[in-house]
């Protein structure tokens, strides 16, 4: 009786815990949103960039309960879709932060669209191995990091395939947009940070996700009678 009760009171601390880290998580997403959307530089231009934030809120939601993610997803979610509403309110070719270091740097870019692109890779990998290892599809290991890779790399062409076909449909309304900013191997370069996002993506943070993989897995597993 008493480890029943024990279990019990466990679950409703678990479930009050979840629930705070959910209010906290809409709380930062919303307040960015907010600022992002409140003065942007072309409204055109922020709808472009911050659509795929806006389309990842609705279904974290309608997901929570058939495939609830790690703790450590649902914070790269986040921290991504900042990065993307930052570069929806100036674009990625004028946050004022990376003009200044770019100053510094002796440097005549704004480089805060590679910060994104490095960022599609980093942060689309942990979202990748988790698909992978808890739908069974591969078992953790080498094959597993690999193809998460791949994935990364394909969804950054793909990516770089969207651009393009923006720019065709929208003409100049689209240049802030691609925000190459005259360098000839820009798509070449976004993809190869993507590239290195994702495998420092593996490299720093395989271990802590094995782990939150792990328990998550073991919470769905149906207790035996």
């Amino acid at each position: 009786m008493a480890e029943v009760i024990s279990l019990i009171e466990n679950n409703i601390a678990d479930e009050e815990l979840r629930m705070q880290k959910r209010v906290i998580w809409m709380a930062i997403y919303l307040l960015v949103l907010f600022w992002s959307v409140s003065n942007p530089k072309d409204m055109f231009t922020w709808w472009l960039e911050a659509i795929p934030a806006l389309i990842a809120l609705p279904i974290l939601f309608f997901s929570r309960k058939s495939f609830p993610l790690t703790t450590l997803a649902y914070a790269l979610i986040l921290v991504h879709c900042c990065v993307l509403f930052v570069g929806a309110r100036y674009t990625y070719a004028e946050v004022p932060l990376f003009d200044w270091l770019a100053q510094v740097m002796g440097s005549e870019r704004n480089n805060y669209d590679k910060v994104g692109h490095f960022a599609q890779g980093f942060i689309p990998v942990i979202l990748a191995r988790e698909i992978f290892i808890r739908k069974q599809v591969m078992q953790i290991g080498a094959w597993c990091q690999f193809l998460a890779v791949c994935f990364v790399l394909a969804f950054s062409a793909f990516y770089e395939l969207v651009e393009w076909w923006v720019a065709i449909a929208t003409g100049e309304n689209a240049e802030a947009f691609l925000g190459t900013q005259g360098y000839v191997w820009d798509t070449q370069s976004d993809m190869f940070l993507a590239l290195i996002g994702g495998v420092c993506g593996l490299l720093l943070l395989s271990s802590l996700h094995n782990k939150q993989i792990a328990t998550k897995m073991a919470l769905n597993q149906p207790s035996a009678s």
